[in-house]
């Protein structure tokens, strides 16, 4: 039942935007719990990709003291990574074009991470 609340969550953020190509919910040590993602894309390494970055972010953000991680933010020339914390235990991890409005893009994450931390 919480999978399905899980991906009928990221269903609606990927439904929100038509820059966002995949989402996921990945534990913060990179076990996949629910994703949307096209059928190239391989959930475990995406889920450990997540958890490598999450891991440095953390790191980086408190040895240059500032504060605790919220997100991580990638840009490629194919387009953008973004990671936003959803409770103490999980992150989403959403693929977006490289065309994306982010600031549209954020807002849904930080609601969707919101819904997603009440279910964890």
């Amino acid at each position: 039942m919480r999978e399905e609340m899980l991906s009928s969550i990221l269903k609606e953020l990927n439904g929100t935007s038509a820059d966002i190509e995949a989402s996921a919910v990945i534990s913060t040590d990179g076990l996949m719990m629910s994703s949307v993602l096209p059928a190239e894309l391989d959930e475990d390494r995406m889920g450990a990709m997540s958890a490598a970055m999450l891991s440095l972010g953390d790191r980086t953000s408190q040895e240059l003291a500032r504060g605790t991680l919220e997100q991580t933010l990638i840009k490629g020339d194919k387009g953008y990574i973004l990671m936003t914390y959803a409770g103490p235990d999980a992150v989403i991890t959403v693929l977006a074009k490289p065309q994306a409005k982010l600031g549209l893009i954020f807002l849904d994450v930080k609601r969707a991470a919101e819904s997603i931390s009440k279910l964890i």
